[in-house]
């Protein structure tokens, strides 16, 4: 007898993952085991509507293993999106390794999940379909640490790591609202980075990773795809929200001013002192730069 989706909850359980199937959508449950991808065990879990995807499809794979994959529809999942084909194959979380004693179970989803697919009527709006990871999210790249709060993300320099061209524009805060987009290069590349679009923003050319403050900087063992990519997946939810809801976008006289840790401040004076002394900053700009810096006490 054929197997059919009437089975409601059946089970595909594969190298790193297992499969939910249901009759509306497909439930990911990720391992947390050590050789399970750290991307994997960051997401968790996360429910995938059929209204997500476009197709899904199975292939032989290595070593005796057959390879189901499923194509997320462009806009429907921020994840994907953010990584704009940049995970490579074993990273992808749509994709599953099933044994290949498995394959007919297997082909018989795929055939079911399909019919449901191209059943079902195109949504009319495919942004928000899968839920993006939650915030409070935060990691630490080469030359700052980077936090969002779900309202703002704020960029917060390294003494070590940053530019002087940063560290002279200050630690940066970029309410949502005001953002257009976020860039995320993976931290697998040579000039991987996160960079935010203002929406205010100059539509010429960007300055280089490492001189521009609305940008992190990754680099060897800072800003890992686990950490950066659910937090780019996470902004870039919220700034699509924010679009959708125009009239949330706060004014430019709303905003409230950060209060930093004393030691904090003392800490960034005492390094702005160093860079004055090394002839990095000017004398206006120290004067200019740790008035700031008091102001923020």
């Amino acid at each position: 007898m054929a197997h059919t989706m009437s089975r409601m909850g059946d089970v595909l359980a594969g190298s790193h993952a297992a499969w939910e199937v249901d009759s509306d959508s497909v439930l990911i449950r990720f391992e947390r085991g050590i050789r399970t991808p750290k991307l994997f065990q960051a997401l968790g879990e996360r429910r995938i509507p059929l209204e997500a995807l476009e197709t899904v499809s199975l292939a032989p794979g290595r070593r005796g293993t057959v390879v189901l994959r499923a194509v997320a529809r462009a806009g429907a999942d921020p994840l994907m999106d953010a990584a704009s084909g940049q995970l490579k194959e074993g990273c992808d979380p749509y994709r599953l390794v099933l044994p290949s004693t498995q394959e007919q179970h297997a082909r018989e989803h795929v055939d079911e999940l399909n019919k449901l697919i191209a059943d079902r009527p195109a949504p009319a709006c495919v942004r928000g379909l899968v839920a993006p990871p939650e915030a409070p999210l935060h990691f630490k790249a080469y030359d700052g640490k980077a936090s969002f709060d779900g309202a703002a993300v704020s960029f917060r320099w390294s003494p070590t790591g940053a530019s002087t061209e940063k560290w002279k524009a200050g630690d940066q805060t970029f309410p949502v609202a005001e953002l257009a987009d976020v860039e995320w290069r993976s931290p697998e590349v040579f000039d991987g980075c996160l960079r935010l679009i203002p929406r205010s923003g100059p539509a010429a050319q960007p300055a280089r990773p490492e001189l521009d403050p609305t940008c992190v900087v990754f680099g060897p063992g800072y800003g890992p795809v686990h950490e950066s990519l659910p937090f780019a997946a996470a902004v870039l939810a919220a700034v699509r929200a924010a679009e959708r809801t125009p009239e949330s976008r706060p004014a430019e006289s709303s905003r409230i001013p950060l209060r930093r840790d004393p030691a904090d401040i003392a800490e960034r004076i005492r390094h702005l002192g160093e860079l004055h002394q090394a002839g990095l900053v000017t004398d206006e700009e120290f004067v200019s730069k740790k008035t700031q810096l008091l102001s923020e006490l």
